[in-house]
């Protein structure tokens, strides 16, 4: 089985813990709980992991760039392990979901996401796989970039450990059986 590169975006540093931007990164390290992640060869700035789901390696990824750079992260990353589109998963939150659905689509643009603008400028295509987390839209007059930045609620905990356990479960579905038995295993974890 072809190597599966999975990203989750995130912010790096203390700072940016449990915001609702790094919640891309949370799924991916929740993939593979007892994953140990280092330094990315080459100079890459990322973090990695190297993983097997059932006879598929893996490479979990936690980008050391922001997220408006992350793609000088993915691209060379992409490059190293030889994975094209259809092995590329990109996991990150989405203003424009609903709180606590999934997505996963093949391609499309940016939506206003700077990381996946980013990831489309550097690897220069947007065929690639993404898994939305929906984060909700901001409330009232509330900045999208304030909004992604900021924590989850308390309230809102639970929910969001519920959709990082169920994006955990798609990244395995992806790395097995690839992006259409993804897109359809976060549809039926959005029942």
């Amino acid at each position: 089985m072809a190597t599966k590169l999975i990203v989750g975006l995130r912010n790096p540093g203390s700072r940016y813990d449990g915001t609702r931007h790094n919640i891309g990164g949370d799924a991916v390290a929740a993939a593979v709980p007892d994953a140990t992640f280092k330094k990315a060869r080459l100079g890459i700035r990322a973090d990695v992991a190297n993983v097997r789901f059932g006879d598929t390696r893996a490479v979990l990824a936690l980008p050391r760039t922001f997220m408006n750079e992350c793609g000088q992260s993915v691209a060379p990353l992409a490059r190293y392990e030889r994975v094209d589109g259809d092995r590329l998963l990109i996991v990150h939150d989405d203003i424009d979901l609903p709180f606590g659905k999934l997505r996963v689509q093949f391609g499309g643009g940016a939506g206003g996401h700077n990381g996946i603008r980013s990831i489309v400028g550097s690897l220069d295509t947007k065929d690639f796989w993404r898994l939305k987390l929906g984060v909700g839209r901001p409330p009232g007059r509330i900045d999208p970039a304030d909004y992604v930045l900021g924590r989850f609620a308390k309230v809102e905990r639970a929910t969001v450990e519920e959709s990082i356990i169920k994006a955990a479960r798609v990244i395995e579905v992806f790395s097995i059986e690839g992006g259409e038995a993804a897109r359809q295993a976060a549809g039926e974890l959005n029942d």
